[in-house]
């Protein structure tokens, strides 16, 4: 009788303590926020990668109904894309060569940044995309998470790269759509 109060009272605690967890994480920034095992709909695989630009959230499929969410900045106007690729690199602490059309807009850009730099914008992790000069990176600049804020990449705090690079690996299916 007393374990069965026990174990009541220790679920409505539980469900308390969430509900409180929830409302703390409910009023966070997008920059703040941890990612999320949510509900995901569609016809996806377990592992694939799924990125909505429009949301500005990038979803690891885990089975056919659940993900993991992460807030991302996407491509601003004009330097959004979609298509289906697949991780074809790994790479931590990466050095960044800015590309041509990066270093045409920003000529005071040196070739190279080493990484470790703050100035580096890949952040402590980088995943490289097949088919063009694309990434799905960290950033050394949280605010910019939320945002159209790149020139294609996919940017996610450096906390969130990390976890998910952890949980891929080379030629997970990455699906980005608008």
């Amino acid at each position: 009788m007393r374990t069965g109060a026990i174990r009541l009272t220790a679920a409505r605690a539980a469900m308390v303590a969430a509900s409180a967890m929830g409302a703390v994480m409910m009023t966070t920034s997008a920059a703040s926020a941890r990612p999320e095992l949510v509900g995901i709909a569609g016809d996806y695989s377990p592992g694939t990668i799924v990125v909505k630009t429009g949301e500005r959230r990038l979803y690891l499929v885990l089975d056919g109904s659940h993900a993991m969410r992460y807030p991302v900045g996407v491509g601003k106007a004009g330097r959004q894309w979609a298509g289906t690729t697949k991780i074809d690199g790994k790479y931590r602490n990466p050095a960044w060569a800015p590309p041509a059309d990066v270093k045409r807009d920003k000529p005071e850009l040196p070739d190279v940044i080493p990484g470790g730099s703050p100035r580096n914008p890949m952040g402590v992790a980088a995943m490289t995309l097949a088919g063009g000069d694309y990434a799905i990176h960290g950033t050394n600049v949280p605010s910019s998470i939320g945002g159209y804020v790149s020139y294609g990449c996919i940017r996610m705090l450096n906390t969130d790269i990390t976890d998910l690079y952890e949980r891929v690996s080379i030629g997970t299916t990455v699906i980005v759509s608008r």
